[in-house]
């Protein structure tokens, strides 16, 4: 398949701090690829040095057929963003931000009105075509801005967390609406800190700490490739004093969080015998899932954004 998006030993500093250090990582048309990592990883920087907007330190980079920073411009023109925040005009109506964003791509507002019943239908705001911004809830101004990011029939579109601070329904919608878009060969760059929305939406995944790009593949991938495949996590007050005395014997491996303790296992039935002789702990058996990786691969201590 066509790659659209490629990065060769990518790097990025600031002073003395390395932000993006030797990233590699190529994208292919009609494919939703996930870029996940905590706080600080080095996830916005990298969408940043994609579009053209800052200049790396070193490395190459070619967005559609396009050198970038050097012709980021005219790749832009290509490309459609939904940052992390909405940027909304508030003094304008829906169908209003959607007229004046075309603009800045050259469209005609003839064009533009051609495409405004299809891009409100997209985000579910036709009968919302009227009214300013402000009247407007989160989940709304949300599909707006996605809307907003497809006024120009972009071929790639940027994603930075889309969803965060949405109710499960908006959420949902919204993930609908990506499906659809990648159904239409568009293709996507998905920044997020919801594993269960990676899981869903990515065709493929990059795991990112500390500027570098750790583990890469599609999601049954990952999990295949770095944790087991069951776990059983282990609740109550007495469940890290178990762990100490039982959880070495039954699982491969296990980590103590707070009053959880979780179970990475191949087979969880001894593991599960055993613990039913433990009335006072409560526990869960489940397959392993992204998260599980992500925490693997990074971490469970809190990151702070610098």
């Amino acid at each position: 398949m066509a790659i659209v998006l490629s990065a060769q030993n990518l790097r990025k500093y600031y002073g003395d701090q390395v932000v993006v250090d030797g990233l590699n990582l190529s994208i292919q048309r009609g494919e939703c690829f996930g870029l996940l990592g905590p706080n600080g990883a080095g996830k916005t920087t990298t969408l940043r040095l994609m579009l053209g907007l800052i200049t790396p330190d070193a490395g190459e980079l070619q967005l559609l057929d396009h050198a970038v920073p050097q012709q980021a411009r005219a790749a832009r023109l290509r490309v459609g963003v939904v940052p992390q925040i909405d940027n909304l005009d508030p003094d304008f109506t829906v169908a209003e931000n959607l007229l004046v964003y075309g603009r800045y791509f050259g469209m005609s507002d003839a064009a533009i009105e051609a495409r405004m019943p299809e891009l409100l239908e997209f985000a579910n705001l036709t009968h919302k075509r009227d009214v300013k911004v402000p009247t407007l809830s989160g989940g709304m101004k949300r599909r707006l801005t996605l809307a907003r990011a497809l006024v120009n029939d972009p071929e790639v579109i940027f994603l930075d967390e889309p969803t965060t601070g949405l109710d499960p329904q908006a959420r949902h919608l919204i993930w609908q609406r990506l499906r659809e878009l990648t159904a239409r060969g568009k293709t996507l760059l998905l920044t997020t800190h919801f594993m269960d929305e990676a899981e869903r939406l990515c065709h493929r995944l990059a795991v990112m700490d500390n500027g570098r790009i750790i583990s890469t593949g599609s999601p049954r991938e990952l999990i295949a490739q770095n944790i087991e495949p069951q776990v059983v996590e282990v609740f109550g007050e007495q469940a890290a004093a178990w762990a100490q005395s039982h959880a070495a014997r039954h699982a491969q491996r296990f980590e103590v969080s707070g009053e959880s303790v979780f179970c990475y296992v191949a087979d969880a039935q001894p593991l599960l015998r055993e613990l039913q002789q433990h009335p006072e702990l409560r526990y869960l058996h489940r397959p392993a899932n992204l998260e599980d990786v992500f925490l693997k691969l990074t971490g469970r201590e809190m990151r702070e954004q610098s």
